[in-house]
């Protein structure tokens, strides 16, 4: 066995589309093997913030993204390789349907290997749940597919018509009850974040339950996980102390943005401009995103942390403010019911929220320091006379091309950046 690779047992958790339960099931099994005394190691295929929180949770580890774009091949394979180094299960949730997107799911489970459990919410099915098993498993060549779990099933009488409608060479892995303790509940953006879930912890162990209750929970077969090309970072932010936004009005961060910073020799002091009215001793300012509108009356009365973000950036600091970043920066904004607040007013304009979804793609923005990959996702409209610093451009050529505005040191965007997509790139954005 070569000493560059590391085996670990590992699934990667898909379904035929979005809303068959992916995120519970991967929790129910992740809070199900972490409370038999494993290490689980969990991650989010493709671009996302509010199922990590959760899966952070089941898991009790911290949950990175992996996507053969955004993050790219070679560093989701080190994410993977250094997973397995310590972990006794590895789980991925995919995205969307199996097969939707490019790259989707499917491809990064054949890229490396990892076999692929699907879950279908056979809420409203008998048999005809084992001819999408059969689809799903068949439908590309080469695909590594393991089994199948049923979601939101009636009754035992109901999971074991579903179970036998399957053909002997797909696993059956269980079945989750049609149950309110057990669903997530969700909101315009996503799940709601596991910080305002009183109950989040009761839900979990109550997946769990039942997913053990309904079949073998023994581990899958080990994936072999070969090692990466090792690549020295310079520290290019070294002695920098980076202030970081964190609360429930801005969460939405990767995990990898915040190792990056850190690796690069920032020193992150995190702060809430819901409830603090200073800022720390910093050189530099991270607003990430999240929901500035659901927050919107105590955001607006905190004038004295406004003041002192303003101050920050009449100083010639830098500030990086992604899409609910962005909107806490300008004039005023407004909620989808028609709410209204002034906010720090450093960038000209306002934001009205809307009631559907405004942009969803992958982004790639070419900035004076280099190119920078990441995604949009939201539900604002942006009016500002503001001219761009530059434009994002999607891969799957979709018609989104998301500006980013720079004033002074400030630069402010829709686009939620992958920071180690360029590492140089990052650290000037934020290097004093």
């Amino acid at each position: 066995m070569s000493t560059s690779t590391r085996h670990c047992p590992a699934l990667l958790i898909a379904a035929p589309a979005s809303g068959q339960g992916k995120t519970t099931v991967t929790a129910a099994l992740a809070r199900l093997h972490t409370r038999q005394g494993k290490r689980v190691r969990v991650f989010k295929c493709g671009p996302d913030f509010l199922d990590p929180m959760i899966l952070a949770r089941a898991s009790g580890a911290p949950v990175y993204q992996l996507d053969l774009w955004m993050i790219g091949e070679a560093e989701s394979r080190r994410l993977l390789w250094e997973a397995a180094a310590e972990a006794d299960l590895i789980l991925i949730e995919g995205v969307m349907g199996l097969f939707d997107g490019s790259p989707s799911a499917a491809d990064l489970a054949r890229c490396f290997g990892v076999p692929v459990m699907a879950v279908i919410n056979g809420a409203a099915m008998a048999q005809t749940f084992g001819a999408l098993a059969v689809g799903l498993a068949t439908y590309q060549p080469g695909l590594p597919f393991s089994g199948v779990l049923g979601n939101r099933v009636g009754s035992q009488r109901h999971s074991d018509l579903i179970r036998d409608s399957l053909p002997a060479w797909l696993r059956w892995y269980g079945s989750l009850p049609r149950s309110a303790e057990v669903e997530l509940p969700s909101r315009h953006l996503g799940l709601v974040q596991a910080e305002e879930l009183a109950d989040l912890d009761a839900r979990l162990d109550a997946a769990a339950d039942a997913l053990a209750a309904s079949a073998s929970v023994e581990l899958p077969p080990a994936v072999a996980f070969e090692a990466p090309h090792a690549q020295a970072l310079q520290p290019l932010l070294e002695g920098v102390r980076i202030g970081v936004a964190r609360d429930t009005s801005f969460a939405f961060i990767y995990q990898a943005n915040l190792d990056l910073l850190r690796a690069l020799g920032a020193e992150l002091r995190f702060f809430s401009p819901l409830t603090d009215t200073t800022l720390p001793e910093v050189d530099s300012l991270y607003l990430p995103g999240g929901y500035p509108e659901l927050h919107l009356a105590p955001l607006a009365e905190n004038r004295a942390m406004a003041d002192a973000i303003r101050a920050h950036h009449e100083a010639g600091k830098p500030t990086l403010a992604e899409c609910g970043g962005m909107l806490y920066l300008l004039d005023a904004l407004t909620d989808a019911e028609g709410a209204h607040a002034e906010l720090v007013g450093l960038l000209p304009g306002s934001a009205m929220m809307q009631k559907r979804l405004v942009a969803l793609a992958l982004q790639e923005v070419e900035l004076p320091g280099g190119a920078l990959r990441g995604h949009t996702y939201h539900h604002s409209r942006l009016d500002s006379p503001l001219q761009p610093l530059a434009r994002g451009t999607c891969p799957n050529d979709k018609p989104v091309a998301e500006a980013v505005f720079r004033v002074g040191r400030l630069t402010a965007s829709y686009i939620h950046f992958y920071l180690p997509s360029n590492p140089a790139a990052a650290a000037e954005l934020l290097r004093p």
